[in-house]
């Protein structure tokens, strides 16, 4: 057997079993690493090395969660709230109340998008907005099924089709290294080729926000413990949140580093008065810890995908579906995408999944005879396939780091089958019309 095909299983398995997703990923490397004939010695070597990879991002992510928790200190989110709240109708008026649910959808939906490419914080602002929003959803009888799938659609289709932010990172990830394997193409050409796939995703967030999802789901008011005592906004309170996010993104963008922007903003609440010297500490690491289980999967993510790679078996795996395409188009770009998706669902990332498959499907797309704009479609969708549903993905660790704050929403089950179901089965149908079609 494939010890990519095994090391995955076991991981989606176990998930799915509600086993956490940190230990399945360590299972899951293990069973691959023995499958992969590396032995038991060398699998944890490759493992416990490969851990590394993914520190930085996993500081950078429990910092962010501090800079949120600094800045819900200012009041900004409870403005957020209370605007919210008078939106929300309280008679009972039921045109009201769909507007306003309407409405909020839209709010969620356009600033994750804009975390991707406009202003690109990626999920930094999750644990800033969506706990304080909670009330809301409850008042409005939200599915939170339907959130999640939101916010995984703006963390992912803004990249995958607009070169701009994430995008323009994510587009020259995929014409470099489809042009490092032979083929020349324009950076031009990536959003035409990508448009069917993001219509794809639209397809399938349509589907979650007007079918699945659409009827009232009742929780619990739950206080959460940081807003148990409630914060008070003030106009200076405001204007310096809005400095510490702006100065954490001038910070990001000029040095590259989420930490250091992380860390400029709490600067700048730091001198707003918000938060007091002695009570600063206990606040951060609390931020911190709500944020810390992203990071943790986030590392075990880095040593599956190590060991997965040194097994060898990934570039086995792309040539035995080589093997099964022969000469046929249609297939052989089925085939691609469903490598990709089970690629990308073991290792979380789509922008690392974009070198390992490139190798192959670039050389074996010219040879299918694919156009430059077909092979991109095949390459950039089957590396965006997995982002949704993967449970080491950050477009779903994100979502469920603000719906779960009050426990009543499951990672597994909650977010990873729901983005799967609405955003990774369009995907493989819109992605494989472009390739055929292209």
């Amino acid at each position: 057997m494939n010890a990519v095909i095994i090391a995955v299983l076991v991981m989606l398995v176990l998930s799915l079993l509600r086993v956490n997703v940190v230990f399945s990923l360590a299972i899951g490397a293990l069973a691959g690493g023995l499958t992969g004939g590396l032995g038991l010695d060398k699998t944890v070597e490759v493992y416990t090395s490969g851990l590394g990879n993914s520190a930085s991002v996993a500081l950078s992510y429990a910092l962010l969660g501090g800079f949120a928790v600094a800045v819900s200190k200012t009041g900004l989110p409870d403005a957020v709230v209370r605007l919210a709240l008078k939106i929300v109708s309280k008679k009972g008026d039921t045109k009201r109340k769909a507007l306003s649910k309407v409405l909020i959808v839209l709010i969620v939906l356009i600033i994750s998008c804009f975390s991707q490419n406009l202003i690109p914080v990626h999920i930094a602002f999750i644990p800033l907005l969506i706990p304080p929003l909670l009330k809301v959803f409850n008042e409005l009888q939200f599915d939170r099924r339907l959130i999640a799938t939101v916010i995984a659609f703006g963390l992912i289709t803004p990249y995958m089709f607009l070169p701009y932010g994430f995008g323009s990172i994510y587009h020259d990830i995929v014409r470099g290294n489809i042009e490092q394997n032979g083929l020349t193409i324009s950076s031009s050409d990536i959003p035409v080729a990508m448009a069917l796939p993001a219509l794809g995703m639209l397809l399938g967030l349509l589907i979650a926000a007007f079918i699945s999802y659409r009827k009232p789901r009742v929780y619990n008011d739950i206080e959460i413990a940081e807003q148990e005592e409630g914060q008070h906004y003030t106009t200076r309170g405001i204007l310096f949140s809005l400095a510490a996010i702006i100065v954490a993104l001038v910070v990001q963008i000029q040095l590259d580093s989420m930490i250091f922007g992380a860390l400029a903003g709490i600067v700048i609440v730091y001198f707003s008065g918000a938060i007091k010297w002695n009570e600063a500490d206990a606040l951060l690491t609390g931020g911190m810890r709500m944020m810390a289980f992203i990071g943790f999967v986030m590392i075990s993510a880095a040593g599956f995908a190590s060991v997965v790679q040194e097994t060898g078996h990934v570039e086995t795996l792309v040539e035995s579906a080589a093997d099964v395409i022969g000469g046929n188009k249609s297939l052989g770009a089925l085939a691609m995408l469903l490598v990709g998706l089970l690629i990308t669902m073991g290792i979380g990332s789509s922008f690392s999944t974009i070198p390992i498959i490139a190798t192959i499907f670039v050389p074996l797309c010219m040879q299918l005879g694919m156009s430059p704009l077909a092979t991109i479609a095949i390459i950039g969708t089957a590396g965006a396939l997995g982002d949704a549903g993967s449970p080491a993905s950050d477009s779903t660790l994100g979502p469920t780091s603000g719906l779960n704050v009050d426990g009543q929403h499951n990672h597994i089950w909650e977010t990873c089958v729901p983005t799967f179901l609405h955003y990774n089965i369009p995907l493989i149908i819109f992605g494989w019309l472009a390739a055929v079609i292209l």
